[in-house]
């Protein structure tokens, strides 16, 4: 929290025909991290990529995986991700029922050397976070609905990033905080950043840019200047 500004490319935006070429390209830009974005079809009414994915993309480049899981039965399928090289999770609390599951996933995801994140929908009260800030690395805020890509920024997004970052301060002061959806070096970037975000994911916004290789330093610019 109000660490240095980490970017985060969403892979869904690259070119599907061309993936390796645009990895590179991340690594020339200099990103932090790829994100990942599973969909199961059915927590999410869109289907991408899975478990093999994340296995390949893991053989071809050291980037760490950030890998969100949009899927309504994530400690099922959890372990197959972890054992596929991903370096950090995030599951979706709506997806997590009770107390008890929310544990097992922190419990299993640190055993395997993982990061784990919590994340919700636009919808989901953030102070639902509160008795789990304390043992996450992460929590991902979203600023869309998950589901697509290229959707618009909900306004107010940056409200629920600040009332995270309350929290952090007082129960874990070393937590990132990702935004995902929307987030542009235009706007947005500022808007999250300013209420305490570190990490920015971003799909349309590095891969659709005229340039993506500098679009990458250009929004890390842009979050680290509204501090």
């Amino acid at each position: 929290m109000f660490g240095d500004i980490k970017i985060s490319p969403s892979i869904l935006s690259a070119d599907f025909m061309n993936f390796e070429r645009d990895i590179r390209m991340l690594e020339r830009g200099g990103t932090d991290f790829i994100h990942v974005d599973v969909m199961d079809g059915h927590f999410v009414p869109n289907l991408t990529l899975g478990v093999p994915f994340v296995s390949q993309l893991r053989k071809i480049t050291d980037i760490p995986l950030d890998v969100h899981l949009m899927i309504s039965n994530p400690l099922e399928q959890l372990d197959w991700y972890l054992k596929a090289g991903a370096d950090w999770v995030s599951v979706h609390m709506e997806a997590l029922h009770g107390e008890g599951e929310v544990r097992e996933f922190i419990q299993r995801t640190r055993e395997a050397g993982v990061h784990p994140a919590l994340t919700l929908k636009p919808d989901y009260p953030v102070e639902e976070l509160e008795p789990y800030i304390a043992e996450v690395d992460m929590v991902l805020v979203m600023s869309v609905f998950p589901g697509f890509s290229g959707q618009s920024y909900i306004e107010g997004s940056e409200d629920r990033v600040g009332k995270v970052a309350e929290m952090a301060k007082r129960l874990n002061p070393d937590l990132l905080i990702e935004v995902d959806g929307g987030i542009s070096a235009g706007r947005t970037a500022g808007l999250v950043c300013a209420q305490g975000a570190d990490v920015l994911v971003a799909g349309s916004g590095v891969f659709k840019a005229e340039d993506p290789e500098a679009a990458i330093g250009i929004l890390r610019n842009a979050g680290a200047e509204a501090r």
